[in-house]
């Protein structure tokens, strides 16, 4: 599984295209072996922009009904910066467990997993797989891709950046995607051995990585290279 999600996300920092993505997201579903993956972006005006396996009358519907008001999933990943399973989100209210309802009556799922990513000039995405099961297997799926769905949800919103034209607004010395990958992780807290282990990597070739990264970025400490990635739109967590 480690390998072929690597080769998974080379392919993803290959595409060219909204419709690359939208087959990098079916591709994602058959390796995971889940109901769904799903890549949504809000802009700040409320425009809706995403690709991913939804039954397409699900998507036509949660666009026409406005349901980015009243979906807990976003309106809880909007307050959090970390990963979420989707049981510790608030569905007490009664429009929350309508929508519920009609969202698994569409295929959704009855678990889910969702990241919330930040971007340049107020982007907000997330990033998500859904599933049927019990609580027990879900519990056991996300402790063993957590790693994987952090870094291939940066994947995606990287590439959206890209194709928008907002990714490379930054400085000429642009990151390899490997450095990317290296500061995005230790941007949302991993220390440096999970880092390696997330990237199947020696700690040895994870300190190339980061000095090549913070000599590019001028940075006088991997905390400060971390800082400007963010700042100069290389990352976004």
């Amino acid at each position: 599984m480690a390998k072929r999600l690597e080769t998974f996300l080379e392919h993803l920092e290959q595409a060219d295209n909204q419709a690359d993505l939208q087959d990098r997201a079916q591709d994602l579903q058959g390796i995971l072996r889940v109901d769904h993956v799903v890549y949504h972006w809000v802009s700040t005006t409320g425009e809706q922009y995403g690709c991913g396996t939804y039954d397409p009358v699900w998507v036509q519907k949660y666009v026409q009904k406005d349901y980015l008001r009243v979906d807990p999933v976003v309106l809880g990943c909007y307050q959090r910066f970390h990963p979420v399973d989707w049981k510790r989100l608030d569905w007490s209210s009664k429009s929350a467990r309508a929508f519920r309802r009609e969202a698994m009556d569409h295929g959704v799922g009855n678990q889910g997993f969702s990241i919330p990513i930040r971007g340049p000039k107020g982007q907000f995405a997330l990033f998500t797989v859904s599933h049927s099961c019990d609580d027990a297997a879900w519990a056991t799926f996300t402790d063993a891709y957590r790693r994987d769905l952090i870094l291939i949800a940066h994947g995606f919103n990287q590439k959206a950046l890209e194709f928008e034209g907002v990714a490379h607004r930054g400085p000429k010395k642009a990151l390899s995607p490997r450095e990317v990958d290296a500061m995005t992780l230790l941007a949302v807290g991993y220390s440096r051995a999970q880092v390696a282990q997330s990237l199947a990597i020696s700690e040895h070739t994870l300190r190339v990585y980061i000095e090549s990264a913070r000599f590019k970025l001028g940075a006088m400490n991997t905390t400060h290279a971390v800082a400007r990635a963010m700042s100069q739109g290389h990352i976004v967590v």
